[in-house]
């Protein structure tokens, strides 16, 4: 197992502004050209988060700037490098929501799930709707908006798709075998689109791939977030 790089290799905290004042030559020799995050406190409360390439700097100018006077103890956190820094402090931002700061943290690639979530929850209080009133009527309105999800019978094999109860919308996969990649399409009825064929479930699919017996659910991956590819059998699992 190759060994994790740590993200904080050294940190200050809770320190007073005072002793940047007085000791501002001892801090430097900690912090001078060092990356990291900081964090500007007033009266034990967050005030302010930033990320700097320059720690010392970047201090020394809260000395002297528009923030001066609001806050009175800092700390800093050093970072050897900042692939996920600026991530980072947007969450930051996001979650304490700083009074000194004024713009809010920005994700690289995040997909915000609140319309799946609001969507899911319409069709459950529509199917909680149905159980409770008797009668033809709210049949009806439990079956009409229950369309889009309803599995189909793929045409191109007769048979149920396996993979029809866990679909609701088209969605991409990949498979990796033997230093290669190979994709694959995962259509609205349940059905694997791959190379202009249509399987019925994701083991054939593989098998078109491999040559002999797979487990599909295993074989292939989708993306669940974007940059998050995990096996189709966490599909099931959600179920």
């Amino acid at each position: 197992m190759p060994r994790q790089k740590p993200l904080v290799t050294q940190h200050l905290e809770n320190l007073s502004r005072d002793v940047l004042d007085r000791h501002q030559d001892t801090i430097k020799g900690y912090i001078r050209n060092r990356r990291g995050i900081y964090a500007l406190y007033r009266k034990g409360k967050l005030y302010y988060v930033g990320l700097a390439s320059n720690l010392s700097n970047r201090l020394n100018t809260h000395l002297r700037d528009k923030h001066c006077e609001s806050w009175d103890s800092f700390s800093v956190y050093l970072t050897i490098h900042d692939e996920h820094l600026k991530e980072l402090e947007s969450l930051i931002l996001r979650i304490m929501k700083p009074s000194g700061n004024k713009v809010k943290g920005k994700f690289f690639k995040s997909e915000n799930l609140l319309r799946q979530f609001t969507r899911r929850l319409q069709q459950r209080y529509i199917e909680e709707i149905g159980r409770m009133i008797s009668g033809g009527a709210a049949r009806a309105q439990k079956r009409k908006p229950a369309k889009k999800g309803v599995p189909k019978i793929s045409k191109e094999t007769g048979r149920k798709p396996v993979m029809a109860p866990y679909v609701t919308s088209a969605f991409k996969i990949r498979a990796k075998y033997k230093g290669k990649t190979y994709k694959a399409n995962v259509r609205r009825d349940g059905t694997i689109s791959y190379k202009g064929t249509i399987y019925n479930s994701p083991s054939l699919a593989g098998i078109a791939i491999i040559g002999h017996s797979v487990n599909g659910w295993d074989f292939w991956c989708y993306e669940r977030s974007p940059g998050d590819w995990v096996h189709l059998d966490n599909l099931r699992r959600q179920k």
